[in-house]
């Protein structure tokens, strides 16, 4: 790779870098190209993205970004998963596929601009996805309302089944 090659991998990764505010660190030694692949493939499905990445390079590129606070982790191979979007469904993939493959390994996250330790990033895949939890929290802001509009409509319902009952 020659120095201009080098420079624009630099420049690419720091645009990406900047415009992302999650991403996992993984040391992937070990991992075959056909389990490789099949991550790739994986993370795809989702609009996910998985680069292998030269450290030294990619420490260059991490300078003035979130991704600067994971720089003692780019060490030995290392491979950046991130999604713009759902960093919960991307934890649950790899996640999966760290169970069923014992090469694969975790080294870091950087979550909402948060630098998180491999141990957390089951907690993380345990999580429900932002979905999920956004129809919880609209469930849980019409309760009141739905609760309250059956108290008001108690009067109203009441004397119906008074007068219903007159009429008998």
């Amino acid at each position: 790779m020659n120095r201009t090659e080098k420079q624009q991998t630099i420049e690419s990764l720091n645009e990406t870098f900047r415009s992302i505010q999650s991403a996992f660190l993984i040391d992937y030694r070990g991992v075959k190209v056909v389990e490789a692949t099949e991550l790739r493939r994986k993370i795809r499905e989702i609009d996910g993205c998985y680069v292998v990445v030269k450290n030294t390079l990619a420490m260059l590129a991490a300078k003035q970004t979130d991704m600067e606070q994971l720089e003692q982790h780019f060490q030995g191979p290392t491979a950046v998963a991130y999604h713009q979007e759902d960093i919960v469904g991307l934890a649950k993939v790899l996640n999966e596929i760290s169970k069923s493959n014992p090469n694969f390994q975790f080294k870091a996250a950087l979550v909402e601009g948060r630098v998180v330790p491999a141990s957390e990033i089951q907690a993380l895949a345990a999580m429900p996805s932002r979905e999920v939890l956004l129809s919880k929290l609209a469930f849980i802001l019409k309760a009141p309302l739905q609760k309250l509009g059956m108290v008001l409509k108690a009067p109203v319902r009441d004397l119906n089944l008074v007068l219903k009952q007159i009429q008998k």
